[in-house]
């Protein structure tokens, strides 16, 4: 009996040795807690990035703005000076009954101008400062020819009644494509002819002096869009 006693003495003693450690660890040897984010924590970090998104998102709003207000102040540029150019091209033409005669000594002539407009039908009666008729004009080109194409008569084998045909045949456009609007994504624009006055309401059709965005919208620096 004492034997047998002994025996569950040592088994119970082997039990407390290999197990106890494992239920209540030594402080040299605590079990590491599960990493994560408590309550506090998840709230702190909510608010942090709400606070940095408010700030945030109106600088990108501004900067997109910004962005759009310059890609349109650089389209009416390009669409002004092609108006210009095309304007440039038509002095010097002598229209009679829709055909340019060559018998009309030219006036002096911009140095930044080296052909001329050969076709007068795309003039209409109400156009006789001869500005663009319309934008699509600039974009699909006209015949021109280059200034003093008289120089080449007499040169071997150049008639000079074919000179003018040989040359019409050159086509120069002003604008590489239809030049869309940023603020409103249309190709559609407000125009004014030269005979509009500075507060006409509307367009009045004869040609295209002026092109302006439809945009009704403000500008940062708190203009009009339409006024630019």
């Amino acid at each position: 009996m004492a034997a047998e006693r002994h025996k569950k003495r040592n088994v119970l003693t082997s039990f407390i040795v290999l197990f106890v450690p494992f239920l209540w660890p030594p402080n040299g040897h605590k079990m590491k807690k599960q990493s994560g984010f408590s309550l506090i924590e998840l709230v702190i970090t909510i608010t942090v990035l709400t606070i940095l998104t408010m700030g945030i998102l109106p600088l990108v709003k501004v900067s997109v703005q910004r962005q759009k207000e310059q890609q349109l102040r650089e389209t009416l540029r390009a669409i002004r000076m092609a108006i210009d150019e095309f304007h440039r091209d038509t002095s010097g033409m002598a229209c009679t009954g829709g055909i340019q005669t060559g018998t009309v000594q030219p006036p002096p002539q911009d140095p930044r101008s080296r052909v001329m407009i050969s076709d007068c039908t795309i003039f209409g009666i109400d156009n006789p400062d001869r500005y663009p008729p319309d934008l699509e004009t600039l974009v699909n080109g006209v015949n021109v020819v280059p200034r003093g194409a008289q120089a080449g008569i007499g040169q071997p084998g150049v008639k000079p009644t074919d000179l003018g045909s040989q040359l019409s045949t050159k086509q120069k456009v002003y604008l590489r494509g239809m030049p869309v609007d940023p603020m409103t994504g249309k190709s559609d624009w407000e125009f004014r002819s030269c005979y509009d006055g500075p507060d006409a309401g509307s367009w009045g059709g004869e040609n295209i002096f002026d092109v302006r965005s439809k945009s009704k919208e403000t500008a940062l620096n708190g203009e009009k869009y339409s006024d630019w």
